[in-house]
């Protein structure tokens, strides 16, 4: 697995390799899956979305249904998925779930979301949960998702996406923790479909 450091070095070097050839008319046109994409800041996806719990989002005891958590992450996840790549993106898979408090009717669930890392034509993006009580004003860590996006084109096809560029060392973390991630999903893939087989 490359590091982020490897992973600019290379970029830099596909850079390069391409300008040089920018000014041959013979070379053919490319699609957009092939053309040099400038990377992009974490902060150019980073979104908050907020949520107002409302009677019809809970359970017979008050509290928030568990799938419509689900569902408001998936939303929190495309948009910042969206924000970076500027194309469709459908979701190929969400992570382990946990929910470590509960959300009431009249609490605020706040959603922040940004991407962690490209691989090509996919994003990992994590999305961090908060509930904020009313009338007390508290604010709890209700749940955290990484999702991953695939962007795609109006025909669904795959599109690359621009390289993520962390910053910070909270960024940089997170970068390399989803490429550990990235390996323990393909591991996992490749042990279920070794099961399948007769």
């Amino acid at each position: 697995m490359k590091t982020f450091d490897e992973t600019r070095h290379s970029f830099e070097h596909e850079k390069d390799r391409r300008v040089s050839t920018e000014g041959d008319e013979q070379e053919p046109a490319k699609p957009r899956v092939d053309v040099f994409l400038n990377p992009k800041p974490v902060a150019e996806s980073a979104s908050e979305m907020v949520q107002y719990v409302l009677p019809n989002d809970t359970n017979p005891l008050g509290a928030l249904l568990g799938g419509q958590l689900m569902h408001w992450i998936d939303l929190a996840g495309g948009l910042a998925a969206y924000r970076h790549s500027r194309s469709y993106v459908v979701t190929a898979s969400i992570d382990h779930l946990d929910f470590l408090v509960p959300g009431r009717v009249g609490d605020l669930v706040i959603l922040q979301s940004s991407v962690n890392r490209v691989f090509r034509t996919s994003l990992e993006v994590g999305v961090k949960v908060w509930v904020e009580h009313d009338l007390s004003n508290e604010r709890s860590h209700l749940s955290s998702a990484y999702l991953t996006f695939v962007a795609v084109d109006r025909h669904g096809r795959k599109l690359q996406v621009p390289p993520v560029l962390p910053q910070s060392e909270d960024e940089k973390r997170r970068y390399e923790d989803a490429g550990i991630r990235r390996e323990i999903r393909q591991a996992e893939k490749a042990r279920k479909l070794e099961r399948l087989k007769p």
